[in-house]
């Protein structure tokens, strides 16, 4: 028997960024979108836990027990005593390590579909507190849709959206390491007072009605100075998206992938052609938001 679970990408159009806490950790105000990019994470019976991943850079994903999906299955079964064994697949189609929360999203999927294969039979809040365990933004893979998260990100308040937005997301080559941009965010404010990180009402206010031209100009990510620093080249492809006809283009979470929101499909067909043709990254992936959150299929 097998269960197969689809779970989205996500993209940050606001994340704002607090000082750092005594544990390491930052408190945010994260406004949370999910997009139409998908990994799927089947997960069938076996004597063992093993995982195996299939896709797009599926040689930068780890297969040993660090593996987000990997310790979802573990701790769910450790929650309902009872042994770990399943093979865990990964159909991988999000950017790896580009800041668009593919390893949560495959960390939501397991979760789910061990829950329906092993019939644990896990309320909706057991399963949001084991993602919690697991990550900052497991939780959000699970539930999809819109949302802001605050403490470090887990704790999830679902947010109106009134429209579809348009995004084409450009994949940088090799990835960021989300503590590597933290730390650089550590740096480049060090001695400097950082407020409290607060929801853009403005940015809820354009979510809610489903305006592109009004979310545009409220679009925020307190990482991008320190993902710019550790990756300069950046900067050339936010400008190529944006002189192709973005309404906005932004560093997605932690980088390196680049998003870009376009006002309809036709922008974000020429937006995709002129991303590629600029060489300043190695893929332009067009697609639309909101997206629901992990689902079986």
């Amino acid at each position: 028997m097998s269960v197969t679970v689809r779970v989205p990408a996500k993209v940050n159009v606001q994340l704002a960024v607090g000082a750092a806490r005594p544990d390491g950790f930052h408190d945010l105000a994260n406004v949370f979108l999910a997009v139409g990019l998908y990994d799927e994470v089947t997960a069938t019976e076996a004597d063992e836990l093993r995982v195996t991943c299939a896709g797009p850079d599926a040689g930068q994903v780890p297969l040993d027990r660090t593996n987000l999906a990997a310790r979802a299955a573990e701790k769910l079964a450790e929650r309902y005593g009872r042994d770990p064994g399943v093979h865990l697949h990964i159909a991988k189609d999000i950017p790896v390590a580009g800041g668009m929360a593919g390893g949560s999203a495959d960390g939501a999927g397991a979760l789910l579909a061990c829950d329906v294969l092993w019939g644990t039979g896990a309320s909706r809040d057991e399963l949001l507190d084991i993602c919690a365990e697991l990550g900052s933004d497991v939780p959000f893979s699970l539930v999809g849709g819109a949302a802001l998260g605050t403490g470090r990100g887990e704790r999830l308040t679902a947010l109106e959206v009134g429209g579809t937005f348009h995004w084409v997301f450009a994949v940088a080559d090799g990835g960021l390491s989300t503590p590597a941009v933290y730390g650089e965010f550590d740096r480049l404010n060090e001695g400097v007072r950082i407020p409290e990180p607060v929801a853009s009402d403005a940015l809820l206010a354009a979510l809610a009605k489903g305006d592109p031209h009004a979310l545009a100009a409220t679009l925020a990510n307190d990482l991008q100075p320190a993902a710019l620093s550790l990756r300069p080249s950046l900067a050339a492809t936010l400008a190529a998206g944006r002189a192709a006809g973005a309404l906005a283009g932004l560093v997605s979470g932690s980088g390196p992938t680049t998003a870009f929101l376009v006002p309809d499909e036709q922008t974000a067909a020429r937006v995709a052609d002129a991303l590629l043709a600029s060489d300043t990254c190695r893929a332009a992936r067009v697609t639309r938001s909101p997206a629901a959150g992990a689902v079986l299929v």
